[in-house]
């Protein structure tokens, strides 16, 4: 299964809709928030398998601030991470993760890429496809394949 994980980017969505255009195909989109009203563009453009959560800029959303889902045998927990104060560290979003028996959890909010892989637990963030904040300031994405043992390669990504 190849899933791409894209956050906070902030209506601007020409990046988003170029890059799927040019990594398609995928099995699975997952948006950890701010998306500023956008949701109608990603559910259109996606034609997989699509989840989303609210951030922090999110206002008027109806998207939930959390979901949990399966990828093959992988529990994920996604949230945008504001309201486990992300920005301060992701030790409590971690301790929910596992405290919810998450394989993975995926958040955004700092608009920096990080993979951290402990045992028992993945976190990943994909950075900002819009306004990166990270050394070197490059819009990023996490490409992800998951096999059919649940074995996941992950892939920051960079869009030049």
């Amino acid at each position: 299964m190849r899933v791409l994980v894209v956050s906070d980017t902030h209506r601007r969505d020409d990046l988003f809709l170029q890059l799927l255009g040019k990594i398609s195909p995928v099995d699975m989109v997952i948006h950890c928030g701010d998306i500023e009203g956008s949701e109608h563009v990603y559910s259109e453009a996606v034609k997989c398998e699509l989840h989303m959560v609210a951030g922090n800029n999110d206002f008027f959303s109806d998207l939930p601030f959390e979901d949990m889902f399966n990828i093959g045998k992988l529990k994920v927990f996604i949230t945008h991470g504001h309201h486990y104060y992300i920005s301060m560290g992701n030790s409590i979003l971690k301790d929910e993760a596992r405290m919810r028996g998450a394989d993975i959890v995926m958040y955004g909010h700092t608009h920096k890429p990080v993979v951290e892989i402990e045992p028992g637990l993945i976190a990943l963030n994909p950075g900002s496809l819009t306004y990166p904040r990270q050394e070197g300031r490059k819009p990023s994405y996490i490409l992800m394949t998951v096999d059919e043992d649940g074995k996941a390669d992950i892939q920051i990504k960079y869009v030049d």
